[in-house]
């Protein structure tokens, strides 16, 4: 009756799925992550960094699950539609063909007050046997998953979270839901079953709040704001602008991107997880919903690169306020999804993916000194500002306090990129502040900051004294590198990020690079930095960065052939990718979808354009 499948089932392991295998979809507020079996294994409600309600993807047995598929053997194929973060799976089994069609959906005006998740079931031949279940947990929070009867719909309650559950087949307006489930140890179970037909549609619903009430829409209603959605997403992308190599992977890391960003503020997550391990040998496990400063600036760069507005301005607008209000004990690395200094790292009980824990909300790195971030913050300043963009007097003030503050910092230890525990003097920090001291002589000569006389020639004397102490404990002549630090041996790839900076982009630089690749690179990867060959896998922005430096360095032909490498190599079946890339099974680690990730792929797309 169907054709041959050409992808088996989903391969779980204790009921766990690979990493690789998630796509995303989001609403501007949360994302949700789907499994090639169409079983949602991520789902915070309302927001990104709320607890997930769905986190089977770190705890398979309580962190709670919305599957839908085919209730006999089958194989699946998926792909986005079109322009959009919308995934649309199709199911191949003995019996026929069923589309289901994802979205956290948006309202006619844009993002909607609260939650909205629609699942779209389109029977396309013979008859399939159809089962879902929807069981909520509350994994990372700390109230009881409980279920009120109502006189409409099912409601599921987790302290001020709300949930409501809906559906129909559109054909006939009759339920698809009984709502009859068990209940688990952790909260309560909604189960149900129906069989497609060819041109059979059925819908279900899930509605979601935080100390608001649900609104529940009919069916038909939910339906159609699939369609609306879609619209809405290809009116985004129609007006993004690239007529450059790689167009694909560059839309879609894009889109990636635009998930990750947290409308309700302007901030962008530097991921949409939390604990998902760098190491197959666990350990490593971090909350990366948070808005970094660095994964902003570089986004604020891509947008702006694309031609888009809103987004960069949001951005921009968000992390100076946000500065503005907590630089008192120095600038923060950062902050809340809501412009808010972070309260510390709390380990759940929870298994972890695969049993690799530890499962932690929060994030230690919250009140390191990280000297990068001078450079993040001012260097996009001067990009913004190059795209016709003004400055506000207050934002003016920061900029120039930040400036004078790397004049002074510039020559301190710090935990440098990498978030490191012991503090050094990290190569890749002194070429940032001397970026940011750059970036503030632009902007000064440009006339959007006015310091007091003679600033500027305080910011040029410092960026001549951080070149000559680079030059005199950064460069190893011998080995023919920079090194990771005053004093080591080591070798940083974060230092090749200096070359879009503009801080080197010749010889020692492409010797560098050279050196990196053979002691660091496996293949088209490549690890962050020495020794973490032993402790995590490659890491995925540093093999772009890579692209992008060979290509300042004036090695155009050796940086297309990385990048085609690389986009075969690192993504998955519909471009999502993740922190980082297990060398020896291809297997993706740590939280995703990663931002930095994306940007970097964007990143050297642009620079082998602009260079090409």
């Amino acid at each position: 009756m169907s054709s041959a499948p050409t992808r088996p089932a989903e391969r779980r392991s204790n009921g766990y799925a690979d990493l690789r295998g998630y796509a995303a979809i989001g609403d501007g507020r949360t994302v949700a992550l789907i499994a090639r079996d169409g079983r949602i294994d991520w789902l915070p409600v309302p927001g990104m960094a709320d607890a997930p309600l769905f986190a089977a993807l770190l705890d398979d047995e309580r962190g709670g699950r919305f599957a839908l598929q085919p209730d006999e053997p089958f194989a699946s194929e998926r792909e986005y539609v079109d322009g959009t973060n919308v995934l649309r799976t199709r199911f191949t089994s003995a019996s026929g063909v069923v589309e289901v069609t994802d979205a956290l959906v948006t309202g006619v005006a844009g993002r909607l007050p609260w939650m909205q998740l629609v699942r779209r079931i389109d029977g396309v031949e013979g008859a399939v046997p159809m089962t879902w279940i929807v069981e909520p947990g509350n994994l990372l929070g700390d109230q009881a998953v409980t279920r009120f009867d109502t006189g409409h719909v099912p409601l599921i309650r987790a302290g001020d979270t709300n949930i409501a559950l809906t559906g129909s087949d559109i054909g006939r307006q009759d339920p698809v839901h009984d709502g009859n489930g068990p209940a688990t140890d952790w909260g309560p179970d909604f189960r149900g079953a129906f069989t497609t037909s060819a041109g059979s549609r059925h819908v279900l619903c899930l509605c979601g709040t935080e100390g608001e009430p649900v609104r529940v829409p009919d069916a038909g209603v939910a339906d159609e704001s699939i369609d609306r959605t879609i619209a809405g997403w290809q009116t985004w992308t129609d007006v993004f602008s690239w007529d450059g190599p790689w167009p694909e992977q560059v839309r879609r890391s894009t889109l990636a991107l635009k998930l990750l960003t947290y409308t309700p503020s302007g901030a962008i997550a530097a991921a949409a997880t939390t604990s998902l391990p760098e190491s197959i040998h666990g350990d490593k496990n971090w909350d990366y919903r948070f808005a970094w400063v660095r994964d902003l600036a570089y986004s604020v760069d891509a947008f702006l690169r694309f031609g888009l507005r809103e987004e960069p301005h949001a951005a921009v607008s968000w992390v100076l306020k946000a500065l503005k209000a907590n630089t008192r004990d120095g600038i923060a690395v950062f902050l809340t999804l809501d412009g808010q200094p972070t309260d510390g790292v709390r380990q759940v009980d929870a298994a972890g993916w695969r049993g690799f824990g530890p499962v932690v909300t929060g994030n230690q790195a919250g009140g390191q000194l990280q000297l990068g971030v001078y450079a993040d913050l001012v260097g996009i300043m001067r990009a913004y500002t190059a795209d016709g963009n003004l400055l506000d007097a207050g934002s003016s003030d920061l900029l120039v306090h930040l400036a004078d503050e790397a004049c002074v910092n510039w020559k301190r230890k710090d935990s440098g990129m990498w978030e490191l525990t012991e503090t050094k003097h990290y190569v890749s920090s002194k070429m940032g502040c001397w970026q940011a001291l750059d970036a503030a002589c632009t902007l000064h000569d440009m006339g959007f900051v006015l310091p007091p006389d003679g600033t500027r020639k305080r910011w040029e004397k410092h960026k001549r004294l951080i070149a000559r102490w680079i030059d005199r404990h950064g460069w190893d002549e011998r080995r023919g590198t920079y090194v990771m630090a005053k004093g080591s041996k080591a070798l940083d790839a974060s230092v090749l990020l200096h070359t879009v900076s503009g801080f080197d982009r010749g010889e020692r630089m492409s010797r560098t690079i050279d050196a990196l690749r053979e002691e660091l690179g496996r293949g088209p990867l490549i690890y962050r930095y020495s020794g973490m060959e032993r402790e995590e896998g490659t890491f995925t922005a540093c093999g772009f960065w890579t692209a992008s430096a060979l290509a300042c360095v004036g090695r155009i032909d050796e940086a297309r052939a990385l990048m085609d490498e690389l986009v075969a190599a690192v993504s998955n079946d519909v471009g999502i990718m993740s922190e980082m890339v297990d060398e020896g099974t291809g297997a993706s680690l740590g939280n995703l979808p990663q931002a930095l990730s994306h940007l970097a792929l964007v990143q050297a797309a642009s620079v082998i354009r602009e260079l090409s």
